[in-house]
């Protein structure tokens, strides 16, 4: 049996790392990883593949720095070209980006089954790019891996009962990658070692909708300087926030450093008191290690976070972000409720998927 994943940014590497070491181990499965480009710069990319022990892909497409149709499309079309030489039995996909859409669309054009990791998940905003690449993909999918019963329930209230595909509830395999790799994080790069022993709040921002917007923007740094007066703020910036941040003039008062790979990345959520961000992935591993998080958008797909009290979502209101980090520093939360299965989930959906497919 062969597997041909497809990868392109940075959370993708971390479940691409949990899917792929068990791959590695079953007799008579094959993988072949490819890599589209979209996050290429190698604090985003490169990194990643060094540190997870990745096995490097047998394909990079050099795709990155164009707008989303003409991003999706050349995938597209380089995509087509690896399915025709590598023939799999299944194409794999994770989340909702540009390259998840392009390989899904290009693998059922050409009649090869799609497994998405990660489906069933919506914010109900039509206005971010992830949410139109994560319906798109659901809908053309074969073999659907839920990571939590309310994206089950979302692929129900959306008629997939009535449809071909298959869904399944596995567990998040983010989980499975922070209980591995937490214990592989023991050396820091310099920036990371810099911060010190002081208590410091984490941020990150790289949405769209947060950073295409200078008054959203502007109010999330006013937010950040004001906390900042308290309790120190550092925020990884992505090169494209960077760049805006750069251009618009905001006065920025908190610590900012570069992005930073996986390992180092879970240090500071282990150091950190709490995170404030509007990435998906972050909000959950705030959870894992403990920490509660403020997510500087107007909604999430986590939103089993918000109902158990881990996760406040405030969109960018300053006010708000203020008053959700004078509760989290004032409140101590339990965090023993398991919500997103444990670490079972990339045995459970390589199990799934191998069965599935040799039927």
């Amino acid at each position: 049996m062969k597997i041909l994943t497809v990868v392109g940014a940075r959370p993708q590497f971390v479940k691409a790392a949990v899917l792929s070491r068990i791959i590695a181990n079953r007799a008579g499965v094959d993988e072949v990883l490819v890599h589209t480009g979209q996050h290429y710069d190698a604090n985003m990319s490169d990194i990643f593949f060094e540190e997870m022990e990745i096995p490097k892909p047998k394909y990079n497409l050099d795709v990155n720095s164009l707008g989303h149709g003409a991003m999706t499309g050349r995938m597209l079309e380089k995509i087509e070209e690896v399915l025709n030489i590598e023939k799999p039995d299944v194409l794999l996909v994770y989340g909702d980006t540009n390259s998840t859409l392009a390989g899904a669309l290009a693998a059922k054009k050409m009649h090869i089954p799609v497994a998405h990791v990660e489906a069933g998940l919506r914010s109900f905003n039509m206005q971010m790019p992830e949410e139109i690449n994560r319906i798109l993909t659901d809908r053309i999918s074969d073999f659907l891996f839920c990571p939590t019963q309310a994206a089950i329930d979302n692929l129900k209230a959306e008629g997939f009962d009535n449809f071909d595909g298959q869904y399944f509830l596995s567990g998040d395999v983010m989980q499975d990658a922070a209980m591995f790799y937490k214990n592989k994080a023991h050396t820091a790069c310099e920036s990371v070692q810099n911060l010190g022993d002081e208590p410091f709040v984490l941020c990150t921002i790289h949405r769209q909708e947060n950073t295409d917007h200078p008054e959203r923007l502007s109010s999330i740094i006013n937010a950040l300087n004001t906390i900042n007066e308290s309790t120190k703020v550092v925020m990884t910036v992505h090169p494209r926030t960077k760049k805006i941040i750069e251009n618009s003039g905001l006065n920025i008062q908190f610590t900012c450093i570069d992005p930073v790979g996986y390992l180092d990345m879970i240090l500071l959520l282990q150091k950190c008191q709490l995170v404030m961000t509007d990435s998906g992935g972050l909000q959950k591993e705030a959870y894992f290690f403990h920490k509660p998080c403020i997510t500087l958008r107007d909604q999430t797909e986590w939103v089993e976070l918000v109902e158990n009290g881990y996760n406040r979502v405030v969109g960018v209101d300053s006010n708000k972000i203020q008053e959700a980090y004078a509760y989290f520093t004032s409140t101590k939360l339990n965090f023993e409720k398991e919500l997103y299965g444990g670490g079972q989930a990339g045995v459970n959906i390589i199990n799934t998927l191998i069965a599935a497919i040799a039927k």
